[in-house]
C-alpha cells in the first residue's frame, strides 16, 4: 500500500517537476517577448572599451549560449577610438553598432546633446549594486553596466612588496627613474580618468615631477601590464582586472590598493538610436546587469556590478577599500584640458 501511495505521489509530481525544469522564471519581466523580438534580429554589433579583448569575448560568448540565435560582435578598441569610431558612423549615416560601451563618462554627455542614443529603462537594474546606481542616467540613455579600478601595480621579481609604491605620490620617487609606466588619456578612459582625478588631488605639478621619471608611456591602460611583464617597467598605475588576470597566468606581479585611494571607474553602456539591432541591444543590456555576466566578468578578474556577485581570492571588494573618483563634470570638462596638458609634459 505504500509503495502504491508513493507510486502515485510520483505520477502525479513527476509532470510538475518536469514542468518547473522546462519552464524557468524568466529573469526579468518580458524577457521571452524581447528574447522573440530579437532571435529576428539575428545579431548585434558591440563598441566596447570596458575590458580587454579576451573579457569582451567572454562576455558574448556568455550572451549567446544564454540567448541562442543571436550573435554577439563585438568591436574592443581604446575609449577614444571607440568613440571617434562611432562618431564616423553617426556622421556618416552608417547603422553599424547598436550598443556603445565607454570608459569615458563624458562621451555620454555628447551622445545625448548629439540625439545619438535612444532611452531604455533596464528591468535588471534591481541587481546593479546601489552605489552605482547614481551614474546611471536619470532620462534612461545610459546605464552603469562596468566598473573597474586604478591601482599601483609592480614586478615582484624586481621589486619587493616591502619596497614597492604604497601611495600614488610615491610614483614621484627618483629611485623609479626610467621604470614606471602609464597610459595616455588622449585614448584611455581609464588613464584619462586617472590623470583629471591626480591633477585634483595634486595639482598639475605631479606630472611635472613625475615626467622627470622618464615614464613609459603606452596607450591603452592594458599596455602597462604588458611592459611589467616584459620588465620594460617596474611599477605602474594599472587596472586591477588586467593585472589579476596575468597573474593568473602565472606572470609575477602585484597590486598595491593606494592609501589615497584607489580610482574608481564606473563605466556606462547606451543604445544606440538608429541601432540595427534595437531589441537584441535592449536584451544585451539587461544581460551586462545579470548575474551570469557578472559571474563571467569576476572569473574574468573584474569588478562585479550585480549585487549577487562577490570577487574571486586575491582581489577586494570595492565596498571594501577606500576609493577615489572625479565627478561627472570634472570628467567632462577635464579630459579634454588633460589631453592638451599631458602632450605639453610629455611630449607624446
Amino acid at each position: 500500500m505504500d509503495i502504491a501511495r508513493s507510486s502515485i505521489k510520483w505520477i502525479v509530481l513527476t509532470p510538475l517537476l518536469f514542468l518547473a525544469c522546462a519552464a524557468p522564471a524568466s529573469a526579468f519581466e518580458g524577457e521571452q517577448t524581447l528574447y522573440e523580438a530579437a532571435k529576428k534580429e539575428k545579431e548585434l554589433t558591440w563598441y566596447t572599451a570596458h575590458y580587454g579583448s579576451e573579457t569582451a569575448a567572454a562576455v558574448c560568448n556568455g550572451f549567446e549560449k544564454k540567448y541562442p540565435g543571436i550573435k554577439c560582435n563585438y568591436i574592443r578598441t581604446t575609449a577614444q577610438v571607440a568613440y571617434q569610431r562611432l562618431a564616423q558612423d553617426q556622421k556618416a549615416g552608417l547603422a553599424v553598432a547598436s550598443v556603445f560601451s565607454s570608459t569615458d563618462a563624458s562621451h555620454y554627455g555628447r551622445l545625448k546633446q548629439d540625439g545619438w542614443l535612444q532611452p531604455y529603462r533596464t528591468k535588471n537594474v534591481a541587481e546593479l549594486i546601489d552605489a552605482f546606481k547614481p551614474y546611471n542616467d536619470p532620462d534612461d540613455m545610459f546605464v552603469a553596466t562596468a566598473a573597474g579600478l586604478v591601482l599601483i601595480t609592480y614586478n615582484t621579481s624586481v621589486v619587493a612588496a616591502k619596497d614597492a609604491p604604497k601611495k600614488w605620490t610615491d610614483l614621484l620617487d627618483p629611485k623609479w627613474k626610467d621604470h614606471v609606466s602609464i597610459g595616455h588619456p588622449s585614448f584611455s578612459g581609464y588613464v584619462g580618468t586617472w590623470v583629471v582625478q591626480m591633477r585634483k588631488s595634486y595639482g598639475w605639478d605631479y606630472f611635472k615631477k613625475l615626467e622627470l621619471n622618464k615614464p613609459r608611456i603606452g596607450r591603452s591602460i592594458n599596455d602597462t601590464v604588458t611592459m611589467l611583464n616584459a620588465k620594460e617597467s617596474w611599477v605602474a598605475a594599472g587596472p586591477s582586472a588586467t593585472t589579476l588576470q596575468s597573474k593568473d597566468k602565472g606572470n609575477p606581479l602585484a597590486l598595491v590598493y593606494p592609501e589615497d585611494g584607489a580610482i574608481l571607474m564606473v563605466s556606462p553602456t547606451g543604445i544606440l538610436k538608429n541601432a540595427p539591432a534595437p531589441n537584441a541591444a535592449k536584451l544585451f543590456e539587461e544581460y551586462l546587469l545579470s548575474r551570469e555576466c557578472n559571474e563571467i566578468m569576476v572569473k574574468q578578474r573584474e569588478e562585479s556590478v550585480n549585487k549577487s556577485v562577490k570577487p574571486l581570492p586575491g582581489a577586494r571588494s570595492i565596498a571594501e577599500i577606500k576609493t577615489i573618483r572625479p565627478t561627472y563634470e570634472e570628467i567632462d570638462k577635464g579630459i579634454p584640458e588633460v589631453k592638451e596638458l599631458f602632450r605639453d609634459t610629455f611630449g607624446i
